[in-house]
């Protein structure tokens, strides 16, 4: 079966509807309809959805432009970090989802896309991670996103950042952990859950138990993010196969320990909203 490429204000809707998905569910370290958590709770990022969606969605800009309005947008409404490492992986999906047959043809315009990513695409990503300002970022040597004027390409500096960040790494695998890993759980768990909600926590579960976290990596180091998705596999019999309605008690407390200890999955919930947005503009879902 073939689609049309999508147009921009569906290309907006799904993505809101991702962002505001992800926030229905009980996800152990994040900000949640069930939870606030690190100074936020979901109003601040229902105000950042909808700022950036026109600019993921926008047909005239290219990658790295949808990123730094996306996220000026989005720390306009909300005058904090709220939803850079979704504009990220965002971008590049809504610009394939433009371009292409997404209902055959998504991950190999994605692959297209990424792989065309210029050095004004890295200037413009590299201003909006400045903007943003995410915690734990420290220094490197090659690829730093405090250079202004970074001479090589946005999927060079992915490539250079993909040993140590789970984001920069799906640039440079066209989104392996998306396509390969987390899209096939999620519809596992659509499936089996007995509501939406309850299978968006099993995927956040499912990453979150089989990758160490990169924001809490970068912040208190890969010891602790390695730890954290040790205690998410022992909580499997919560989530597996499924999480029905008395596991939230349980991933309520853990949660709480998360929290207590300032201890934010967030590039998990990144990938979660990543996965979110790539099931709608594929499947022609409605939001």
């Amino acid at each position: 079966m073939t689609h049309a490429p999508l147009l921009a204000p569906d290309i907006e809707a799904y993505f809101v509807a991702a962002c505001e998905a992800e926030l229905s569910a009980l996800k152990p370290g994040n900000v949640h309809r069930f939870s606030p958590g690190h100074g936020m709770d979901v109003s601040f990022f229902e105000r950042a959805a909808s700022a950036a969606g026109p600019h993921i969605a926008d047909a005239s800009l290219t990658v790295g432009q949808r990123i730094l309005r996306a996220t000026q947008a989005s720390v306009a409404a909300t005058g904090v970090n709220t939803n850079l490492g979704i504009v990220l992986l965002a971008a590049p999906l809504a610009k394939a989802a433009a371009e292409t047959d997404v209902g055959t043809g998504l991950r190999r315009r994605l692959a297209v896309v990424l792989s065309l990513l210029s050095i004004a695409d890295a200037q413009d990503a590299f201003a909006a991670i400045r903007l943003a300002n995410p915690a734990g970022l420290g220094h490197v040597d090659r690829g730093d996103i405090r250079q202004s004027g970074p001479e090589m390409t946005l999927i060079r500096a992915m490539h250079i950042a993909a040993d140590r960040d789970r984001i920069a790494r799906a640039y440079v695998t066209a989104y392996e952990d998306t396509f390969d890993f987390a899209l096939p759980h999620y519809t596992q768990a659509l499936a089996a859950a007995s509501s939406t909600d309850l299978a968006i926590t099993t995927l956040h579960m499912t990453l979150l138990a089989e990758y160490p976290d990169s924001h809490i990596a970068r912040k208190f180091g890969l010891e602790k993010a390695n730890e954290v998705r040790d205690q998410a596999r022992a909580l499997s019999h919560l989530w597996t196969p499924v999480a029905v309605p008395k596991s939230r008690l349980g991933l309520l407390d853990f949660d709480a320990d998360l929290k207590s200890r300032g201890l934010n999955p967030g590039t998990t919930a990144d990938l979660v909203v990543a996965t979110l947005f790539t099931a709608l503009i594929s499947g022609r879902k409605q939001p």
